[in-house]
């Protein structure tokens, strides 16, 4: 049972790993195509990646003895699949843009801890569904604006736009969670995210024929950084996550995952020299403290 256990921690930190280095990939390949080139392609990727997933679970289980009717179950009602997947889609076409157009004005560090805050968002925006907010939120509430504060006001009482663009990401991406959250124990998890890549490819595509279709032909020049986002980031850790957090504890799982941010600002030190201060090592540290209390249980006599 431990070592169960030590294994699916073990990839989620894979997971993370993956995720983190998925940063200095975005970065490098806006080198050669625009934002929403780079998403289109690599959802495209991601989506055909997941395609032989599908089929090897469906042989698996076929394997095993799954009934139509059981297979019926575990895939779920189409529509409800198929609504799951675009909604899914939309949220994350949005979501992963802003993240793009960010990381042309602001670090790969910088991104990926101010992505992060999507842990300590999803609770807040849960108050809205009627969920009660736990008294441990408002701490890290505060400690993720002082460590934004530290990490991003770095040259005066101002924002940078890519800095914008990404607490818009985190602030999107924390809806794409809740949709998430809302969908997954309906359907299959594999062919729902197929079907969110697919989408959100197809809503990536409309600006960049508007907008970018010069740069079309200079995708072959970024296919490195683009593979490894459509295979690495969209298809492999996608399917690493459901298979570690399919006997992991949700709270240790997201704790887990959430070790992307601290990734993210290694990858760019290491591969591109991006360096971050003392007062930014701060922020960092302020708002991973958040993130690491965000995920902490409550107790069981009603107080945290």
């Amino acid at each position: 049972m431990k070592m169960g256990r030590m294994k699916n921690n073990l990839l989620l930190i894979l997971t993370a790993l993956i995720w983190g280095c998925a940063f200095v990939a975005q970065s490098v390949g806006m080198d050669y195509v625009g934002p929403f080139t780079f998403n289109t392609v690599r959802y495209i990727i991601g989506a055909l990646v997941l395609i032989p997933v599908i089929r090897l679970v469906d042989h698996m289980e076929e394997k095993n003895g799954e009934t139509p009717e059981q297979r019926q179950e575990r895939i779920g009602d189409k529509k409800t699949l198929i609504k799951g997947g675009v909604c899914c889609g939309i949220a994350l076409a949005v979501a992963s843009s802003l993240q793009q157009w960010g990381l042309l004005f602001t670090t790969v560090g910088k991104a990926g801890f101010i992505t992060a805050m999507y842990i300590v968002l999803v609770p807040i925006l849960s108050v809205f569904l009627g969920k009660k907010l736990r008294l441990l939120i408002v701490p890290c509430v505060a400690l993720a604006v002082a460590g934004l504060y530290l990490l991003c006001m770095t040259e005066g009482f101002y924002l940078n736009i890519g800095d914008v663009f990404v607490i818009a990401c985190a602030f999107v991406f924390s809806i794409h969670i809740m949709v998430i959250d809302h969908f997954s124990p309906l359907v299959d998890g594999v062919r729902m995210s197929a079907i969110q890549f697919l989408t959100a490819a197809i809503v990536c595509a409309v600006p960049t024929l508007m907008w970018e279709t010069a740069t079309l032909d200079q995708v072959p020049a970024a296919w490195k950084p683009i593979l490894y986002a459509g295979v690495m980031s969209c298809g492999v850790a996608y399917t690493l996550q459901i298979v570690a957090q399919k006997n992991a504890d949700p709270t240790v799982a997201s704790l887990l995952m959430s070790l992307e941010s601290v990734f993210s600002v290694l990858a760019g030190w290491v591969l591109l020299g991006q360096a971050l201060s003392l007062r930014e090592m701060l922020g960092c540290v302020l708002m991973f403290a958040a993130i690491v209390l965000a995920q902490l249980p409550e107790r069981k006599d009603g107080l945290t």
